[in-house]
């Protein structure tokens, strides 16, 4: 495989329950050593688009390779490439976190390695007890640590942390790092923006089952305001009627405002402030949180079906 031809590769995918379209027209793909975003809220179709990735579910139109394999007919196939986290973790109560690792690990063709003793110690996990006394976010780590400790080509993680303590958050994160750095793909499904902030290459974001935007973070900034509190020693009546200005408030002291400024109208607004003789100027950069907010923050949403 050429390190341009994605690993993953979705054209025009598309899933009905009955009437309701839970994926309307899903576009995207992922390269080797890329880690890739997939946010929205719950019901917003990222369940169902990861749930036909892996085979549970039949597509209703388009298509969906992985390794260049059909993910319907070559799931047997695809799956001996791939690990996968759900954000629900079901165990077999009788058994002990230890026991249920290995299990994982065996039933992937693997082995209990040193790597796994030290994901346990990392995740500060305990191992012998039984999984019907593990909280949540216990249940979680078990299944990071198995695929963690699994030489996957592809990692699919959908809402790995749901449950976890910031430590093990951050545990987590430094992982996918690892994996990045090994040349791994990783599609990771969630709502946390500051967790794909930190990891993801590229971002796509799922409204009601259409992907509305992908690309890197740097890329999707044009999109977003930059937010800027300015004081200048002359008054600035005309700043806003400028351009790409949005909710400007005049703060305590002599001309000190706060304001948010479009991208494209930037260079012209701080021209603008230059010229009226600044005496401080904080800025702050536009967030995946700023973005994300773009697209739900929306009078007249109706997502009352959860096709998550």
């Amino acid at each position: 495989m050429t390190t341009t031809a994605p690993l993953l590769k979705i054209n025009h995918l598309q899933k009905k329950f009955g009437k309701f379209e839970a994926l309307k027209d899903i576009d995207f793909a992922i390269y080797p050593g890329e880690v890739f975003g997939f946010i929205g809220p719950n019901g917003a179709g990222k369940s169902t688009t990861i749930r036909v990735l892996l085979g549970i579910l039949k597509a209703s139109g388009g298509s969906a390779t992985i390794f260049g394999q059909d993910v319907w007919q070559d799931s047997v196939a695809i799956h001996q490439r791939l690990a996968y986290v759900p954000g629900d973790v079901y165990l077999w109560p009788n058994l002990s976190g230890g026991e249920i690792i290995d299990l994982f690990l065996k039933m992937n063709g693997e082995r209990h390695s040193a790597k796994t003793d030290a994901l346990i110690k990392k995740f500060e996990l305990d191992p012998r007890k039984k999984a019907r006394t593990y909280s949540k976010g216990n249940r979680q780590k078990v299944a990071l640590i198995a695929a963690f400790s699994t030489d996957a080509d592809f990692y699919i993680f959908d809402e790995p942390t749901s449950g976890l303590d910031p430590l093990n958050e951050q545990t987590f994160q430094d992982e996918v790092l690892v994996l990045k750095q090994q040349g791994k793909s990783v599609l990771l499904s969630s709502h946390i923006l500051s967790e794909v902030e930190k990891m993801c290459d590229r971002i796509g974001i799922i409204r009601e089952g259409t992907l509305v935007e992908t690309g890197t973070l740097a890329e999707m900034r044009h999109l977003t305001r930059t937010t800027i509190d300015v004081q200048t020693q002359q008054a600035t009546p005309e700043l806003a009627t400028l351009p790409g200005v949005h909710g400007l408030t005049a703060k305590h002291g002599e001309n000190h405002v706060n304001l948010a400024v479009d991208a494209d109208q930037l260079t012209a607004v701080m021209q603008y402030l230059t010229a009226h003789q600044l005496v401080t100027l904080t800025s702050t950069p536009p967030t995946l949180e700023d973005l994300f907010m773009r697209y739900y923050a929306q009078p007249n949403d109706a997502r009352t079906v959860d096709g998550k």
